[in-house]
């Protein structure tokens, strides 16, 4: 069995690649241009390829992925070039260095490891390219390598694994409020407080809460660049993959369900809050438990662009539907001293040209 499959274009055998502002795959040689549901049978030579592996598995009395030698990284060979080709264990889409085809591991996509929903990507690299120069343009303290076109070229397409948590919850709230008054009498001001003890009960349901399911993505990061349309979610077809990278996910939906409790939780307390009348509302008890849950795996598409600079890792992120931006910028202490002794130079001038004359 190959350990790679390769979509390719039945025109010219190039590699084909997922366009999202077409919604097709696109040859980039010939410029034939495919209808996802018409390559179809290129989805279902990845599902043999799965079956084929999952009996291997089976055989062998090993029903879980091959594990990794070489420290976490595994050699597998393109079935385009015949390359060896190097991936961690979440590889799941990747590209041969190479030839440049679009490589898809199936043995990656056994079991559970399969997910069931995806959006596609609908922002190009070109457009991710633009949204980053944007973000960075009116930056004066940035350094200079983070202007360099160059360097924004290198941003990647990314899909993101996420687990999908959807369902209702019930909740029990207490709360300290108090409704704040005042008048005055005479020369004085006079200030009423009046306290109150209130408690809300409910039920709260609530659809494709996401959580990202990689050890490699920053939490907060991937929350920033949210939210996603989540009417464009689509069956899983493997069709969307080639052209982009892809990872399976490392964090189980049971180590990913505590963060998504936490998010209903804040979620159904607002909620709470917002339905009392007073004039503050402090949270003294809520307690929320999960009465239904239905969880989906899904990948999500992001634009990512990692860099060092000054022995600091800086990670960019871009949603890949909406082209939303989250990252944290760095500051050139340089040109940082540069610009407070411009300042402080002026401001010594101003000063001096106003004493000289007034007096």
């Amino acid at each position: 069995m190959s350990d790679t499959t390769n979509y390719k274009c039945p025109a010219c055998t190039g590699p084909l690649h997922f366009v999202g502002a077409s919604g097709l795959l696109e040859c980039d040689f010939c410029g034939s241009k495919y209808p996802v549901e018409q390559m179809q049978n290129l989805s279902d030579k990845v599902n043999d390829d799965v079956k084929k592996s999952e009996n291997k598995d089976e055989k062998s009395g090993n029903g879980a992925p091959e594990e990794f030698s070489g420290e976490g990284y595994k050699a597998l060979t393109c079935s385009s070039c015949g390359a060896e080709l190097f991936c961690d264990e979440t590889t799941v889409a990747t590209s041969c260095p190479y030839c440049g085809n679009p490589t898809i591991i199936p043995s990656k996509f056994t079991g559970a490891r399969v997910p069931d929903l995806i959006i596609p990507f609908k922002m190009d690299k070109k457009a991710a390219v633009e949204a980053l120069s944007k973000f960075y343009h009116g930056k004066k303290l940035l350094p200079k390598t983070f202007k360099d076109h160059n360097h924004i070229e290198e941003i990647k397409g990314v899909y993101v694994p996420f687990w999908l948590f959807s369902g209702k919850s019930k909740f029990d709230g207490k709360f300290n409020t108090y409704d704040e008054s005042s008048y005055t009498s005479g020369d004085e001001k006079v200030t009423i407080k009046k306290y109150y003890e209130e408690s809300r009960t409910g039920e709260i349901s609530f659809k494709n809460i996401p959580v990202d399911a990689s050890k490699k993505m920053d939490n907060a990061q991937m929350d920033s660049v949210e939210p996603y349309d989540y009417d464009e979610l689509k069956p899983y077809s493997s069709s969307y993959l080639p052209g982009f990278l892809a990872e399976s996910y490392d964090d189980s939906e049971e180590d990913c369900q505590e963060r998504a409790e936490l998010r209903i939780k804040e979620t159904a307390s607002e909620s709470a809050e917002d339905d009392i009348s007073r004039d503050s509302v402090d949270v003294s008890s809520f307690i929320c438990r999960i009465s239904e849950k239905d969880v989906k795996y899904a990948f999500l598409p992001v634009w990512l662009l990692s860099t060092k600079w000054n022995d600091q890792n800086f990670l960019f992120a871009m949603n890949g539907q909406t082209g939303k931006v989250a990252g944290v910028l760095p500051i050139d202490k340089v040109k940082k001293n540069a610009i407070k002794i411009t300042w402080f130079i002026v401001f010594e001038l101003i000063l001096n040209a106003a004493f000289y004359f007034l007096f």
